[in-house]
């Protein structure tokens, strides 16, 4: 095995995301529902023998030393290979968005390289790798769309039904440690029950709870309300994802393909606007046993 090739990184949405507390670290006690869609990045890897570590942006620059180098080089001083990896990375979904681009692309990078490696880690230890990377990456590395508490690692699977998604990007981003530092944000949602979401019927179930740090967002970031606006104005229910600026709305089953996509045009320049499924599971899920 010298490559692989056309590897999919998706995203995610946040079906609601609720601060039911603060630890005395400082960090944020969460709920929210992880849902996987099939906006995705592509990431290519070949084999360097070397041991050297290098990437190729195929698509938009990023950072010198993004996650995907981090998540090789954490995962070769983990395991002592002398393997290396040259990695191509088409960048599709939009930084700051709320949308765990940069954590997707760090969960495929580690399934890749264990599979490339031959390395034969079990998906326990790709995990704890992947959550000194970021938050969202064990999600990502398991594959299921998920109930999400904690800080964000404990995670349930869950089973949701097909459905179709407008997701709106503004050209703002947002940075997520503003939003959580705020004095305005809630912190003190009362905590739902898993099986109260999961018996929600196929039209509710995408519009259970709500997201705290949209408020924030939006007074930070008045495009959040733009897109929100914009959406609404399509008749759609929308909010935010995440801690990004990206917002989604649920598409009515009965709704023409074209309908709402033919709007794209009149969205200022810079704004990126999808159409979206959403995923039963991860492309890559059983990678890793």
């Amino acid at each position: 095995m010298r490559a692989l090739y056309d590897l999919p990184a998706p995203a995610k949405l946040n079906l609601f995301l609720h601060i039911t507390g603060r630890r005395a670290d400082g960090y944020h006690l969460l709920q929210s529902v992880f849902m996987l869609i099939d906006w995705c990045d592509t990431l290519h890897v070949d084999l360097r023998e070397d041991g050297g570590l290098s990437r190729e942006d195929l698509g938009p620059p990023l950072p010198a030393d993004d996650l995907v180098l981090r998540a090789a080089r954490a995962l070769q001083n983990a395991t002592g290979t002398r393997q290396g990896a040259h990695i191509g990375i088409l960048k599709r979904l939009p930084a700051q968005a709320g949308m765990g681009g940069g954590s997707s692309d760090a969960a495929t990078c580690l399934l890749a390289l264990n599979r490339l490696w031959q390395l034969h880690l079990p998906l326990a230890e790709l995990e704890r790798l992947g959550l000194a990377l970021g938050a969202d990456v064990p999600f990502f590395l398991r594959g299921s769309n998920a109930w999400v508490e904690g800080i964000g690692e404990q995670i349930t699977p869950l089973t949701l039904p097909f459905a179709r998604f407008a997701v709106l990007k503004p050209e703002a981003g947002l940075d997520t440690s503003l939003i959580f530092s705020a004095d305005d944000l809630h912190r003190a949602t009362k905590p739902a029950i898993v099986s109260v979401f999961a018996a929600q019927d196929g039209k509710r179930i995408f519009r259970f709870g709500h997201n705290d740090l949209q408020p924030v967002a939006q007074r930070l970031c008045p495009q959040v309300s733009q897109a929100l606006q914009w959406l609404d104005a399509q008749g759609l229910s929308a909010r935010m994802t995440g801690s990004g600026s990206a917002v989604f709305a649920q598409l009515p089953n009965d709704l023409p393909q074209g309908s709402v996509h033919n709007l794209s045009r009149d969205f200022p320049e810079g704004w990126q606007y999808r159409l979206c499924s959403n995923l039963a599971h991860h492309p890559l899920q059983g990678w890793a046993a």
